[in-house]
């Protein structure tokens, strides 16, 4: 069961230690500007190594974002058009076509090895499929999907794995692309997750702002400034939360608290 709050966490006195111990050694200059340059080669080794076996399908989108489900629209002969950025080996897209969702999905990633997984996946087809590699930092896309043409972006787990610095350029970049009235939906790691507060000194890259042991990054993200950035970049919020879970295995003895953040963005306009 998820728990929505607006809130972040209260931090134990143990959390709160954990915190700053990271400020204790922090990764240098020059391996934050590699981490950077290499980016895309580690998400590439990342699916090199675990090829689709790593993340599970999104089942749960059409439960958590109902503004997918087909009898959202008015008119169920026009199909929608939707982004999906980040799509990884499309834990997100197949399901939807599985349960019978009508888009004409745009899906891209970082990785070219991401994009190749999707495509040999046996529900790709280009009739309502083009899956294409980008980097969503720069204003390529455009040269792909037309400006005002898209009616959802999903936006999950995405933002975080990039450098803060270029936050508002992603959010500008897909604010061109949606339609006037369009949304992003959005999901992403939120501030005090306990996967945050596990990373060891040597990792913390910037405020909120790690690096993971594969050379991934991953930022944790407050709701106010998550609200702050779509808004800087000319959306409107619609809905915003902190969501509260836990992750429980019992054969391996697990149970961990973890925290996301979620929202609903809108271009303003009819």
């Amino acid at each position: 069961m998820e728990e929505i709050k607006t809130e972040p966490k209260c931090l134990s006195q143990v959390e709160r230690d954990c915190l700053e111990s990271q400020d204790r050694r922090l990764v240098t200059e020059y391996k934050a500007k590699m981490l950077e340059v290499d980016a895309s080669k580690h998400w590439d080794l990342f699916y090199k190594r675990n090829e689709t076996r790593f993340f599970r399908d999104r089942h749960w989108t059409t439960r958590e974002f109902s503004d997918l489900l087909n009898n959202y629209q008015s008119d169920n002969s026009i199909k929608r058009v939707m982004l999906e950025v980040g799509c990884g080996v499309g834990n997100m897209i197949f399901p939807l076509i599985e349960e019978g969702q009508s888009f004409f999905i745009y899906a891209c990633d970082f990785s070219p090895r991401a994009v190749e997984f999707v495509k040999q996946n046996k529900l790709y087809n280009e009739e309502y499929i083009k899956a294409f590699q980008t980097d969503i930092t720069t204003n390529g896309i455009h040269s792909i999907i037309e400006t005002n043409s898209v009616d959802i972006i999903t936006l999950v787990f995405v933002l975080s794995a990039i450098h803060p610095d270029k936050f508002i350029m992603v959010l500008e970049n897909l604010f061109h692309l949606l339609k006037p009235g369009g949304i992003i939906l959005f999901r992403d790691y939120g501030l005090y997750d306990m996967a945050q507060i596990r990373f060891k000194p040597g990792h913390k890259i910037a405020e909120n702002f790690y690096m993971r042991q594969d050379g991934t990054r991953s930022y944790y993200f407050s709701l106010e400034f998550l609200n702050e950035l779509f808004l800087k970049a000319g959306f409107k919020t619609v809905a915003s939360s902190y969501i509260h879970r836990r992750t429980v295995n019992k054969k391996e003895n697990i149970d961990v608290p973890r925290i996301f953040v979620q929202g609903k963005f809108q271009k303003p306009g009819t």
